[in-house]
């Protein structure tokens, strides 16, 4: 099979190959649930390898990785509650060291990421501050929560502030806010033994009909969420992180007195999209000049995906301006 990052005889336009990048697919990686007659459900994401062979792809800080494996734990979690086919994104853009925040997820459980950070602004904030935290990497800027319901549907976005002490409290501030749903979110990144590693445990508070007990009473209902929340909180993130804890045994050992119930897991999978196709389609877009500067001493263009950091060489004559490819 003929590398799909070069160019071939086959037109661009054809090659939908995927790149050189790790096959790796973890068929529990949602773990869904509810407490049985009360207005709890939740999912807990494991990324597992996973998220080692996502966040390798860069070379960044562990902070910026750190946060990085956060984002994707947490759009595979918003990801899971899709009931149509289509995917769940979430992008934080700042006037920090860290620019730009992104990861997405689709219904099938595709996911990926990335986080582009400013080398020197990242060197002067950690030389002041080794530990900076979320608010600091990203600065002042907006979190976006878009829901892609397909070419037939028209997409959902909304944005808020950056506002709160982790992404987890950002993503806790946006659903209070501008969905006026009550969550508990807990987010783990962290480099262990076997490379790095990625968690979400994200729970809401459903409205009070449709599978919980009639003769629960509003304060019987708000009773019931605040001790799934306290029983939440006493999750650590060593927890989250173990390879060795199976999700469900994870889930009995906060829930199993009040109701628990898993639902069907759902799986997850390194999910970059990029192909010879899509890139061809945007260099088609620019003018000649453009694509002129673009080229390099020996008649080439690189365009490299920002997700899986896998580079696409172009010969220059074979791209048209303004059009497609011969």
């Amino acid at each position: 099979m003929s590398d799909p990052t070069q160019p071939s005889a086959t037109p661009d336009f054809l090659q939908h190959d995927r790149p050189p990048v790790p096959d790796i697919v973890l068929p529990r990686g949602i773990q869904p649930f509810h407490l049985a007659d009360r207005p709890v459900r939740g999912r807990l994401v494991r990324l597992g390898p996973l998220a080692d062979a996502l966040l390798t792809r860069h070379q960044n800080h562990p902070g910026v990785t750190r946060l990085a494996g956060e984002a994707m734990a947490l759009a595979a979690g918003l990801a899971g509650a899709l009931k149509f086919k289509g995917s769940f994104s979430l992008q934080a853009k700042g006037d920090g060291p860290v620019s730009m925040l992104l990861a997405d997820c689709t219904e099938a459980g595709a996911l990926r990421g990335y986080a582009r950070a400013n080398p020197e602004e990242l060197d002067a904030m950690l030389a002041h501050d080794p530990t900076a935290d979320a608010p600091a990497l990203l600065g002042r800027g907006y979190l976006a929560f878009t829901c892609d319901q397909g070419p037939d549907m028209e997409r959902y976005q909304g944005i808020v502030a950056i506002e709160g002490m982790s992404l987890a409290a950002m993503a806790d501030h946006y659903f209070r806010t501008s969905e006026q749903i009550r969550t508990h979110i807990r987010l783990a990144c962290a480099e262990g033994e076997h490379g790095w590693r990625a968690a979400a445990f994200i729970m809401e508070k459903v409205a009070g009909e449709g599978g919980i007990d009639p003769e629960l009473d509003a304060e019987a209902q708000e009773e019931a969420w605040v001790t799934a929340v306290a029983l939440a909180a006493t999750l650590t993130d060593a927890e989250l992180l173990d390879d060795a804890l199976p999700s469900h045994k994870l889930l009995h050992r906060l829930f199993h007195a009040e109701g628990l119930s898993v639902d069907r897991p759902r799986p997850l999978s390194y999910g970059c999209r990029c192909s010879r196709s899509r890139l061809s389609d945007v260099l088609s877009n620019f003018g000649a000049d453009d694509l002129d500067h673009m080229a390099q001493e020996d008649g080439a263009i690189t365009m490299t995906c920002e997700f899986c950091n896998v580079d696409f060489r172009f010969d220059r004559a074979e791209v048209q301006a303004g059009g497609s490819a011969p």
